[in-house]
C-alpha cells in the first residue's frame, strides 16, 4: 500500500484466510499435490457456473493454455482489445499467433463489436473479448460474430469474477474462459489463476498441459506431451478457497462505492465513467472516470497529481497497445477511442477493506476545486 493513506486495491486478508492457510501447512501439502487444489476447482466451477476449472499458476499462464488448447499458432490470426492489459496479448505471441488489435466501444470501454466484424480475415481463429474493470463487454453480438464466422471466444475474465451479463457469470459463454488471482484482483491467492471450460476434452488436456505434460495416473515419469509448470500450489488453494468464501461481501462493497462515486460525481460536468450494458452487472474491480479537461477544468495528470498529494492512490488506464514499445515492430493500427480514454482515464480506490467515508474522501478532494 506504500504511504498512500487511501490505496486504490489490495488483498483482503482476514482471520478465515489465515484458518485455511494453516490447514494447508499442516497437512504437510504445501506444493501442487494436495487435496485443496481440486476442492478449489470444484468449488470455483460451482460458483461461476463451469462444468470444469483448472487452477493454473497465473491469469497469462491460463490464458497460454487456452490458446494451446484450442490449436492456435503460426499463421493465426487472434482479435484483441486495444484497451487492456498487456498479459492479454502477450500469450497470443507466445504460440506463435499474429495479434490483430481493434478499438473499443466508447461507452462500455470494451472491444467494439462492430471493429470485430471490419477485423476478421481468412486467417482469424478466435477472438479475445476483456472485461475491463469488470464491465461485461457484449457477449450476445460477439458471440454471434463467433458462430457466423466459426471463431473461437476465449474469455479474459481476470478482473471481472462475480461479474454477470443476462444472469450469467462472464468467462462461461466462449469456449474458455480465463480469471486472475493476483494480489490486487477481486479474490487473490498471491498468484494465481483459473481456466473454466465445459468441455470435458479440453478440461481434460489442460490438467495434462499445467503438469509438464505428465501423463494423468501415470506411476512412471511419462510425459506424453510438452506442457508447463503452470500448477497452483496447495497453499495458494487454501488462500483461494477463504477468499471465496468472501466473495460475495467483496462484490457487494465494491458494488457499494460505485454507486457512492457515481452518486457523488453524477452531476459534475466533464466526468464520466464506463457503462453498463443492458442486462450487465459490472463486479466493479475498479471504478475509473474519463476526465475531460475542457469542461472539468483539470486534466487528467494535474487531477491525478492533486490525488496523489493528498494521499489517495491512483492509477491511469491501460497504456493502449498501439502505443507498447513491446509491439512496436508490429505496427498496430489506431484506435482513437482508446487513445482518447487513455489520455483522460483515471482509476479510482476501490479495495474492498476501505470504507465509504473513504471512498467519500476521495470525492471531496476530487470535487475540490
Amino acid at each position: 500500500m506504500g504511504s498512500y493513506r487511501i490505496p486504490l486495491d489490495a488483498p483482503n486478508i482476514g482471520e478465515l484466510e489465515k484458518e485455511y492457510v494453516l490447514r494447508a501447512l499442516e497437512s504437510s501439502y504445501v506444493s501442487a499435490a494436495g487435496p485443496l487444489v481440486a476442492e478449489f476447482e470444484e468449488r470455483f466451477a460451482a460458483y461461476v457456473g463451469a462444468k470444469y476449472a483448472v487452477a493454473t499458476a497465473s491469469g497469462t499462464a491460463a490464458l497460454h493454455l487456452a490458446l494451446r488448447l484450442l490449436g492456435i499458432g503460426p499463421g493465426d490470426e487472434v482479435i484483441v482489445p486495444a484497451l487492456t492489459f498487456i498479459a492479454t496479448v502477450n500469450p497470443v505471441v507466445y504460440v506463435g499467433a499474429t495479434p490483430v488489435v481493434v478499438d473499443v466501444d466508447p461507452q462500455t470501454w470494451n472491444i467494439d463489436p462492430a471493429e470485430v466484424e471490419k477485423a476478421i480475415t481468412s486467417r482469424t481463429r478466435a477472438i479475445i473479448p476483456v472485461h475491463l474493470y469488470g464491465n461485461p463487454a457484449d457477449m450476445g453480438r460477439l458471440m454471434d460474430i463467433a458462430c457466423r464466422h466459426g471463431l473461437f471466444v476465449i474469455e479474459d475474465a481476470a478482473e471481472a469474477l462475480g461479474a454477470t451479463y443476462k444472469g450469467q457469470h462472464v468467462g462461461t459463454f466462449g469456449d474458455i474462459g480465463i480469471f486472475s488471482f493476483n494480489g490486487n484482483k477481486v479474490i487473490t491467492t498471491g498468484g494465481g489463476g483459473m481456466l473454466v471450460t465445459n468441455d470435458s476434452i479440453l478440461a481434460k488436456r489442460a490438467r495434462l498441459l499445467v503438469n509438464q505434460g505428465r501423463a494423468l495416473g501415470s506411476f512412471e515419469y511419462e510425459h506424453v506431451e510438452i506442457g508447463y509448470n503452470y500448477r497452483l500450489t496447495n497453499i495458494q488453494a487454501a488462500l483461494g478457497l477463504a477468499q471465496l468464501e468472501r466473495l460475495n461481501g467483496f462484490l457487494a462493497k465494491k458494488r457499494n462505492f460505485a454507486a457512492v462515486y457515481r452518486k457523488m460525481l453524477g452531476e459534475v460536468s466533464g466526468i464520466s465513467w464506463q457503462e453498463e450494458l443492458p442486462g450487465a452487472e459490472s463486479s466493479w474491480w475498479l471504478f475509473a472516470i474519463q476526465v475531460d479537461p475542457g469542461k472539468f477544468r483539470l486534466d487528467r495528470d494535474t487531477l491525478a497529481a492533486k490525488l496523489q498529494k493528498a494521499g489517495i492512490q491512483v492509477r491511469p488506464l491501460f497504456l493502449p497497445l498501439p502505443r507498447q514499445p513491446a509491439y512496436e515492430s508490429l505496427q498496430f493500427k489506431p484506435c482513437p477511442v482508446a487513445e482518447l480514454l487513455h489520455a483522460r482515464g483515471l482509476c479510482l480506490p476501490s479495495a474492498t477493506f476501505l470504507t465509504k467515508e473513504d471512498i467519500l474522501n476521495v470525492c471531496q478532494v476530487l470535487l475540490d476545486r
